[in-house]
């Protein structure tokens, strides 16, 4: 059956309007957002999924990535307050939040970010000493996160993150840190050094003060012990009591001789002792013993001598 012109233009009508369909449909892909621009001009965008446009009177504007992003900060030279030259990079993570925005309000928006970012390092950091720039790094990111965040906030852009990689000051610097360091141990070790010794001596003269301290207080306990007993030896004679006092001076006699007797020298010592006033005076030791442990206590039974006789006292020589 032959094709009428009828059906001819039939057919290229479906053509058309298919094509048109085709042309009309956009699928935006996860993660992503598509600006629409009408004769030039910005109109609406599309989000992730199947859109639809008008053919040749709209057409896709900017493809913008929503994921967030990664841009490294290449090495650069920064001066810092007390003239020391450091080399510093870094990391800046961000994300798209306004697609239209962030197309239209700025050219190059990652090279924008990364000069924006670079200036403020140099900013921040020369702005703080050398130790402060080794010892405080989490507050540079922290404060160069504040910063750039703020100014890229027009943008369309959230800053996620700002990092410090590296801090390479020079050879001779460190150098001249780790002497440093080494010096500040030293001192640290010798004043650890030295409160150890104070202490310890502060302790070794509290235990001598606290020995001195019970010395005399054994001695005053023994003086009291010894006048005690003085008193009561006086007491003693006072009321009339003789055996009180040939005890005394029994006991005297005793620890005399006791302490001549243990003596480590061989030697001859003369003494004017009466042996028979000593009997005496242990006749009187036994005399008081015997009140002390009751009537009932047997008196001594007195050696003899080698003829059989007991011995002489002072008793029987008066």
């Amino acid at each position: 059956m032959p094709f009428t012109g009828f059906d001819i233009v039939i057919i290229v009508l479906v053509v058309l309007v298919l094509l048109l369909i085709f042309a009309g449909i956009k699928t935006v892909p996860q993660g992503y957002n598509y600006t629409v621009e009408r004769f030039g001009r910005y109109t609406r965008t599309l989000s992730p999924g199947l859109n639809l446009i008008v053919p040749f009177i709209d057409r896709l504007g900017a493809r913008m990535n929503m994921m967030e992003q990664v841009l490294d900060v290449p090495t650069q030279e920064v001066i810092t307050r007390d003239n020391a030259t450091v080399a510093v990079d870094g990391v800046a993570f961000y994300q798209v939040l306004n697609a239209p925005q962030a197309a239209y309000q700025v050219s190059g928006l990652q090279n924008a970010i990364l000069n924006l970012t670079m200036t403020n390092i140099r900013s921040v950091m020369g702005s703080m000493v050398l130790d402060e720039l080794l010892s405080n790094r989490d507050a540079i990111n922290d404060r160069l996160l504040h910063i750039v965040d703020e100014a890229a906030n027009p943008w369309g852009i959230k800053m996620t993150r700002v990092e410090i990689k590296d801090i390479n000051p020079p050879a001779n610097l460190v150098e001249s840190m780790a002497r440093q360091m080494m010096a500040e141990r030293n001192k640290r070790a010798q004043v650890l050094e030295a409160e150890g010794l104070k202490q310890a001596q502060i302790l070794e003269a509290e235990g001598r003060r606290e020995a001195t301290f019970r010395d005399a207080e054994a001695r005053e306990r023994a003086a009291e012990a010894e006048a005690k007993a003085t008193q009561v030896v006086s007491e003693a004679i006072a009321k009339g009591d003789v055996q009180a006092v040939n005890y005394f001076v029994a006991q005297k006699y005793t620890e005399a001789l006791k302490a001549i007797g243990s003596s480590s020298n061989n030697k001859v010592v003369l003494m004017p002792i009466e042996a028979s006033s000593l009997i005496g005076s242990l006749g009187g030791i036994g005399a008081i013993a015997r009140e002390v442990f009751g009537n009932d206590a047997e008196p001594a039974t007195p050696r003899r001598t080698s003829s059989g006789r007991p011995p002489v006292t002072g008793r029987d020589k008066a």
